[in-house]
């Protein structure tokens, strides 16, 4: 965000290029800006005129209006604009930081597009929620034609340096994006800091954080930046040094208080080191600095909710149903949250309201299997075990009818609430699922355990877990033989059968999608097995984005495409082999 206004935030996802373009170059020249084309977003008429005559003072022509959030959405969705400038307040319907929002998620903008919010609102609260979604600047009304042309200029300037950059991180592509960095400081030193960040952050999402830590230990040689600092705490929170990256993230919030991802980052770390407590009260200040994230009032409401702190996770969910009405950021989870809290105080009315109003909001395929759990944990909770009984013998009937199996989550709150009905089997058969598909995961295997603990099955639980983890190492380490006996096709189909077992398994993914790449590479680029590999990819990249060997493997396909340009380095003989099982 440009301006003094703005609290550190964490760079825009970078974003990319074609190899060997030439870099984009700061320019001194005037920028044309009657070619470039404008929407306006403000629900007062007035401000929406004055805005118009002084990007027609500056040349230019194309300038459409809007007056609300949604048809701002309708606007952008048919128009790819050059500049953007959105007023804040909206009256009725999405506000300006959920129109921005939204863009983002749904790259309604060019990277290189520039995005000015608008507004009167000087609070903190307003400045927090709209840097959190990165605006290219927060203009304070009254804007003066001067200003307005000054920052628009800077901030235009600034943006077609990372152009070439934010399309390589649109493609998913961050090494190439990352050496896109590094040809870019040559030309721009003016922007070498801002470009460094971006690197380091590439090179985080590439899975090279050596080459990270490197960056970011240079630039703070030179200055003591907090986001290189928090940089070196994620790194560090990734190699395990839980504490050590603690230490980082609350070092860098002593010093800038308004540095919120450092929060989201120290309350991971206490998470990682089992002190939910201290994770809960993290996550509090920062949904106090910054009330209207959605994902963190959900994230809030969750943790207090595990915790039992009632109160807490009411106040949460409330606050995120409340924001996130018009947000893209809205999903089922703090209805089913709040539902469940309301059943925990014995209002089981209300709690049904709220699973009914869920179900209005969102398709049943998203919300139908985790309605019904809750519905029977809301029962179970208010004491009327009849009713909770029936819901467990309708989820034992769907577990039976469909093969498929939700996802991680979903799986332990149904396996805990089949226990608590006096169900057996399924909740056992659920829980190794889990297990199988995070066999290198010890804390969720803690957490297993206590479910069956709670359940009085824990030596057997134990046992069940040890087989499960077993099981899921010899499936992966059959696969891994054949490779390394030269039976690359034998391998190949073993690996898509082990897929289909443990569609959630990320080593069995990872070493799959490995097995695809040397097979293309030994016997020449086949289509299907190309597309079959990046299917695996971007499933690995669903269910567990930023994962440090998703970023390799991505490049290594995409020079094995015909007419790819090929990166040194990444032919076959420096190919990482599959793992192997611990």
């Amino acid at each position: 965000m440009d301006t003094a206004a703005n609290p550190p935030a964490t760079p825009a996802p970078a974003q990319p290029e074609a190899d060997g373009a030439a870099p984009a170059v700061l320019s001194a020249a005037p920028t044309a800006w009657a070619d470039k084309h404008y929407l306006l977003v403000d629900d007062f008429i007035g401000i929406r005129i004055l805005l118009r005559e002084s990007l027609r003072n500056l040349g230019a022509r194309h300038i459409d209006q809007a007056a609300s959030g949604g048809e701002a959405m309708k606007m952008l969705a048919k128009t790819r604009y050059d500049v953007v400038l959105c007023d804040y307040n909206l009256g009725e319907g999405k506000n300006g930081q959920q129109v921005l929002e939204e863009t983002r998620v749904r790259n309604l903008t060019a990277p290189s597009s520039v995005w000015l919010m608008v507004s009167a609102e000087k609070s903190v609260e307003s400045v927090m929620g709209a840097a959190e979604h990165q605006p290219d600047a927060y203009l304070i009304k009254p804007i003066t034609e001067g200003v307005l042309l000054t920052r628009l200029n800077r901030v235009w300037h600034k943006k077609q340096v990372f152009r070439e950059i934010d399309q390589a991180c649109l493609d998913k592509d961050y090494l190439r994006a990352a050496r896109l960095c590094d040809e870019q400081i040559e030309h721009n030193k003016i922007h070498e800091i801002d470009l460094l960040r971006m690197k380091a952050s590439l090179l985080l999402k590439s899975g090279e954080p050596e080459k990270a830590r490197a960056v970011y230990e240079r630039v703070l040689a030179e200055r003591d930046y907090n986001w290189a600092k928090a940089g070196l705490g994620k790194i560090r929170m990734n190699n395990g040094e839980h504490e050590a990256a603690r230490q980082m993230f609350q070092g860098v919030i002593a010093e800038n208080r308004y540095y919120i991802d450092a929060y989201d980052q120290l309350a991971t770390a206490y998470q990682l080191m089992g002190r939910h407590e201290e994770a809960c009260d993290v996550l509090e200040k920062a949904a106090k600095l910054s009330p209207n994230s959605v994902p963190r009032q959900r994230s809030l409401g969750m943790i207090a909710l595990k915790l039992g702190n009632v109160g807490m996770a009411e106040k949460a969910f409330r606050k995120c149903i409340a924001i996130g009405e018009y947000s893209v950021m809205k999903t089922p989870d703090a209805y089913l949250g709040l539902a469940r809290v309301c059943g925990i105080k014995n209002e089981p009315k209300e709690a049904l309201q709220w699973l009914l109003m869920a179900q209005r909001e969102f398709a049943s395929e998203l919300i139908g299997l985790r309605a019904k759990i809750t519905e029977g944990m809301v029962y179970h909770e208010s004491g009327d075990y009849r009713r909770a009984r029936k819901c467990g013998d309708e989820l034992e009937h769907m577990l039976k009818e469909d093969p498929l199996r939700p996802d991680m989550p979903v799986c332990m709150d149904l396996a805990t609430l089949l226990f608590a009905v006096g169900v057996k089997e399924a909740p056992v058969e659920l829980l190794c699922y889990v297990i199988k598909n995070n066999h290198d995961n010890p804390v969720l295997q803690d957490e297993v355990q206590k479910i069956f603990d709670k359940a009085r099955m824990g030596e057997e639980g134990s046992a069940l877990i040890l087989s499960s983890r077993k099981e899921a190492s010899d499936l992966m380490n059959k696969g891994v033989l054949l490779w390394k006996t030269d039976k690359l096709g034998e391998a190949v189909a073993w690996m898509r059968a082990a897929r289909l077992k443990l569609p959630n398994n990320l080593r069995i993914l990872f070493n799959s999608a490995q097995i695809l790449i040397s097979h293309l590479q030994q016997h020449g680029f086949d289509r299907t097995l190309s597309d079959e590999a990046i299917g695996v990819l971007l499933h690995v990249d669903r269910i567990a984005p930023g994962q440090q060997r998703f970023a390799q493997l991505m490049e290594q396909l995409a020079a094995l495409a015909p007419l790819a340009v090929v990166v040194p380095g990444a032919d076959a003989a420096d190919t990482a082999a599959p793992e192997g099982a611990a």
